[in-house]
């Protein structure tokens, strides 16, 4: 079974073109990204501590978005750059959480799959990012995160299935799949991940 579904408009070169340009500003933004990814998944573990069947992949995701970001620091670390002073409000996760249900139950899977969405696109650009790379080391670390943010847009629809009805997952994340691209259009190109 497929448990998610491809993103509806790929990345522009114009987006991979800015990242390259000023690759220390995105490792900066990617550093955010990955301590945000993480948070995020310990956040399910707290909201919904009642679901337990995911719990275990919820707090496997967090552990491994923390070591993504261990290892943008390091590389961050070798190349004389800072973490930013603080972490800014993300416009591309910020516009697709706008639209979610506010009920409860809803809101839950609006949020697995903005999840499962976020980090498909994630794994997109990371392969463009990789793909890019004269620089070998980057070149392997890119592909490494490319293939991990595609597992995780699995895993947050696998959860999802746990407790809905599988036309309803697929509905609402083709739903969203749209939604994903009027947000990313409306946002300015910047040296970022999203």
């Amino acid at each position: 079974m497929k448990l998610n579904l491809d993103i509806k408009k790929e990345s522009s070169a114009a987006w991979l073109e800015a990242v390259m340009t000023d690759f220390d500003s995105f490792l900066q933004d990617h550093a955010d990204c990955e301590r945000k990814a993480s948070s995020m998944a310990m956040s399910f573990v707290a909201k919904y501590p009642d679901r337990v069947e995911i719990i275990p992949e919820l707090i496997e995701t967090a552990v491994e978005e923390l070591e993504h970001f261990q290892q943008v620091y390091e590389i961050m670390a070798e190349r004389g750059i800072r973490l930013q002073h603080s972490i800014g409000e993300d416009p591309y996760a910020a516009g697709l959480v706008k639209l979610c249900h506010s009920g409860r139950t809803e809101r839950f899977l609006d949020r697995l799959l903005i999840a499962s969405v976020m980090e498909t696109r994630g794994a997109e650009r990371f392969k463009m990012v990789s793909d890019a790379q004269e620089d070998q080391e980057l070149f392997k670390f890119y592909k490494m995160l490319w293939t991990s943010e595609a597992k995780h847009g699995h895993i947050f629809v696998k959860m999802a299935l746990n407790y809905f009805d599988h036309d309803q997952v697929y509905e609402r994340l083709d739903w969203w799949l749209d939604r994903e691209v009027e947000v990313l259009d409306k946002l300015p190109i910047r040296a970022a991940l999203h």
